[in-house]
């Protein structure tokens, strides 16, 4: 590989690249594309992180297919870059080195259900909202929910999570087994859908977050739950920040088996009464939703409403009308663009922390402190439940003051969740815009054998490379 444009990433020697290209064209016909539109879409990034479009896209159908690219792709060593259908935050599917990106949307079969054992057999390109149509009607459902209706494949490879976590856990929780084509074109299986084993290293959690870096997915298992007797969503306002917090812990340790739990603060509640046509008090806000049969539901909901009560909490209304309960949580789901619809033309960037629930409160209050001080507009929601929150910044990208305080203001924000305890990222995984922050977080020790697992499993650093771990 030849001339270097990032810290830890090399581009492909001209000919090397055309070689590549050629034999790709050969084995795939019109299914390479090398179009800049279509390029430049398979880098496409909803945070500031410039685009760096990959040198050409393939259309993989089948697990063969993806085969093959990576078998052309390493003897020519030429990056390779897995994308799902693009809804990642943090520049993942960019390409720094140029090369071939892999689309994997066509890849969208469910093989096997196996509904008496509570899993599925699914391709990577499948996509939560699709697999979720084919179980309804056999009364299973997956509820790993990050808002986006991403890919499966994309969601295990970002370790995603999102607003069912407290209930249900993350995608590390709700993967069983993979398939994943390792550098030399070959299949590694990670393990079997037996509920729990001892067999070996746990490679399953090794790929689970890894980004596309170590090999790419070629199929899943995954656990399945049933669908709940009755859904209720309820929403309860609050006079402070603290106050939602506190009510959710004490929620937790009561043990009400919350299914979501979600923080909206006063901006945020603002922004979603504007963009969705709401009616909701303009202070923070808890939207829930229990899951169980209906004298359950019923009774977590009494029993939250009496703690929300505890602790400062106003009018407390809840539903199980679906209608009612959709509109509610696609209002939450609608943050990011209700946020973008407050100042059209200027920049919007989705960023994510974790601390202890112990902390979220101390976290959340001193971050909209700095907001403030900063003069700087970023409405907050939070996965409360788990201690994850999320910022949405505006600013006007052409306006370098701005920009400046906008990125005092991302840094203030990460150092704070990690003297916390926390971390700099709860689910939007590192891609290229957290890995300066991963030392401070687990160590040099930690980095080091990070980079020992990389060269071990992709020597010649075609997968994906610049991604997660920083140059030495």
């Amino acid at each position: 590989m030849a001339t270097t444009n990032s810290s830890d990433v090399t581009r492909p020697e001209p000919q090397a690249l055309k070689s590549a290209i050629e034999a790709l064209a050969a084995r795939f016909g019109n299914r390479l594309v090398t179009s800049q539109a279509v390029r430049e879409q398979h880098a496409h990034t909803t945070t500031w992180l410039p685009t760096q479009p990959p040198d050409a896209v393939v259309m993989a159908q089948e697990t063969p297919d993806i085969q093959d690219v990576v078998r052309i792709c390493a003897k020519h060593r030429v990056p390779v870059i897995a994308f799902g259908t693009g809804t990642s935050l943090e520049g993942q599917v960019n390409a720094p080195a140029g090369g071939v990106c892999i689309d994997l949307r066509d890849m969208n079969k469910v093989l096997a259900v196996h509904a008496e054992d509570l899993d599925c057999v699914i391709q990577p390109g499948v996509t939560r909202k699709a697999l979720n149509e084919h179980l309804r009607d056999q009364g299973l459902f997956f509820p790993i929910d990050p808002g986006a209706d991403a890919s499966l494949g994309g969601m295990t490879s970002t370790r995603a999570s999102g607003t069912n976590a407290v209930r249900y856990g993350t995608m590390r929780e709700n993967v069983l087994a993979l398939k994943v084509v390792r550098g030399d074109g070959e299949i590694i299986t990670t393990g079997t859908r037996a509920k729990k084993s001892a067999a070996g290293y746990d490679l399953t959690h090794l790929f689970i977050g890894a980004e596309g870096t170590l090999g790419i997915i070629s199929e899943l298992t995954i656990r399945l739950r049933g669908i709940p007797e009755t859904i209720a969503a309820a929403a309860c306002s609050f006079e402070t920040v603290r106050g939602a917090c506190q009510a959710t812990i004490m929620a937790i340790q009561t043990g009400i088996p919350v299914a979501r739990i979600e923080l909206l603060n006063a901006a945020q509640v603002k922004a979603c009464n504007s963009y969705s046509k709401l009616s909701l008090p303009e202070t923070p806000l808890l939207l829930l939703e229990f899951h169980g049969s209906e004298v359950e539901v019923a009774e977590q909901s009494k029993n939250f409403r009496d703690i929300a009560a505890e602790c400062g909490g106003g009018e407390f209304t809840w539903t199980t009308k679906p209608e009612d309960r959709t509109r509610l949580w696609q209002a939450r789901h609608d943050a990011y663009w209700s946020v973008k619809a407050l100042r059209p033309g200027a920049g919007v960037v989705a960023t994510d922390v974790c601390v202890p629930i112990s902390r979220l409160a101390d976290c959340v209050t001193e971050t909209e402190d700095d907001l403030a001080r900063l003069d700087l507009l970023s409405p907050i929601v939070g996965h409360v439940g788990d201690g994850n929150f999320h910022c949405s910044l505006v600013c006007d990208i052409d306006n370098k003051d701005e920009m400046a305080r906008g990125e005092e203001f991302m840094h203030r924000l990460v150092e704070r969740a990690q003297s916390m305890g926390g971390t700099c990222t709860g689910e939007h995984g590192i891609g290229q815009g957290k890995q300066k922050y991963l030392k401070a977080e687990l160590g040099p020790e930690a980095l080091d054998a990070m980079r020992a697992l990389k060269r071990a499993l992709d020597p010649q650093n075609i997968f994906n490379p610049g991604k997660i771990v920083p140059a030495a």
